[in-house]
């Protein structure tokens, strides 16, 4: 194989040649300094002015992109990525190929809403524009919350969906479900059922809990309380496997899987950081990490006042806010919480809100299962209802 060099990988000697043809030998004591990197017409190894070889100059551009895409996938923080493109120009050059920005992870655009620029917005473009389904969500969820630009971000995020991004899926569903960007007429309750559907058969947890809850609630769908109770209990099982298949064994720890025989600490009172969605079963799983998205619109509004009487999301891991007055529903109970889906309803029940609620207390009191009417902390058939602001 060939390059626009000559051969590829040749090997490296002592010689090299400048711009104006004179020789260095590196290997005495007179060598003559270059002001440029000087590069061999053979397609040898261009040699720098302290006498170590460059073999970067040699690699077909090819085999540059593979490693760039590699490392795109692979990075951690965007300064992973960052830090190879500014190594040298050739790497910035190629940094920047469609072929890599399509193969980005979320966290190489995990950009913090502290650190949010132009130059953010332009890189979060090119991933998009390159067809990364991810870079596509991220800055759909940004323009259409954040920007305040629906019609784009909607469409980014129908961009995505139409490759079976399953967040996007999800996020149009919660968008069709409370008429987000419009008017409270403007809601399509069939149309938020059907890509909750369509995102739990592709593995999104919260759409299948989601559309458990619509099954048991008649909400957008035809009634049907033992299908739903069974989306239920299969979204818990599948958080549970989540965390257990990411989760190093050292580390998990031995009340994840004890049974509390008291009735109060059975269903969901357990107290600690982890989060007791399957406690009939005698499981406590941690919370789940917030996609980077989500992560993005909570510290966006964290120091930010939103219109009047707009409200955000109550819990903590979704971000969203409401686009107009009284879009989100709030608890049935107390009335101090609001929430933008039953799906986040359910987690911060069960993580947080259930030991604030007012009813709460007294339901433990009583030995009930806090607003659970089957004692069964599978499903939020008591805790789960709202009324609408």
């Amino acid at each position: 194989m060939r390059t626009r060099r000559g051969v590829s990988y040749p090997k490296a000697n002592g010689m090299c040649c400048d711009k104006r043809r004179r020789y260095c030998d590196f290997s005495s004591d007179n060598t003559i300094q270059c002001r440029k990197r000087a590069k061999s017409s053979a397609g040898a190894p261009a040699a720098t002015v302290s006498g170590q070889c460059d073999f970067l100059d040699t690699l077909p551009d090819d085999i540059v992109l593979f490693i760039l895409t590699k490392l795109a996938s692979t990075a951690g923080c965007p300064a992973d990525f960052i830090g190879v493109l500014s190594t040298c120009k050739r790497l910035n050059g190629l940094g920047v190929h469609s072929l890599v920005l399509s193969k980005a992870s979320p966290r190489t655009f995990a950009v913090k809403a502290s650190n949010w620029s132009e130059s953010a917005h332009r890189f979060l473009k090119h991933c998009s524009d390159a067809g990364n389904v991810e870079a596509c969500y991220t800055l759909g969820m940004i323009r259409f919350y954040c920007l305040q630009n629906r019609g784009n971000g909607a469409s980014l995020m129908a961009k995505a969906a139409i490759n079976s991004h399953a967040p996007s899926l999800y996020s149009l569903a919660v968008i069709q479900f409370n008429g987000s960007g419009g008017s409270k007429s403007d809601k399509d309750l069939r149309a938020g059922v059907a890509l909750c559907a369509r995102a739990a058969f592709l593995g999104h947890i919260d759409a299948l809990r989601e559309l458990g809850h619509c099954l048991q609630d008649g909400y957008g769908v035809r009634r049907n309380i033992t299908e739903g109770r069974r989306f239920l209990v299969q979204a818990n099982a599948r958080e549970l496997a989540a965390v257990l298949s990411t989760t190093p064994t050292a580390s998990i720890s031995s009340n994840w899987l004890t049974w509390n025989p008291l009735p109060h600490l059975r269903y969901g009172n357990v107290v600690g950081p982890g989060c007791p969605l399957l406690s009939d079963f005698g499981c406590n799983v941690p919370p789940p990490e917030p996609h980077p998205a989500n992560r993005f619109l909570s510290d966006w509004f964290a120091g930010k006042v939103l219109g009047a009487g707009l409200r955000l999301c109550s819990h903590a891991g979704c971000g969203r806010p409401e686009t107009r007055l009284h879009e989100f529903r709030r608890c049935s109970v107390c009335g101090a919480v609001n929430y933008c889906s039953r799906a986040c309803q359910a987690l911060d029940w069960k993580m947080r809100h259930k030991a604030e609620c007012v009813q709460a207390d007294r339901w433990v009191d009583d030995g009930a299962g806090a607003g659970d009417g089957e004692h069964n902390g599978n499903n939020d058939e008591g805790d789960g209802m709202f009324v609408e602001s």
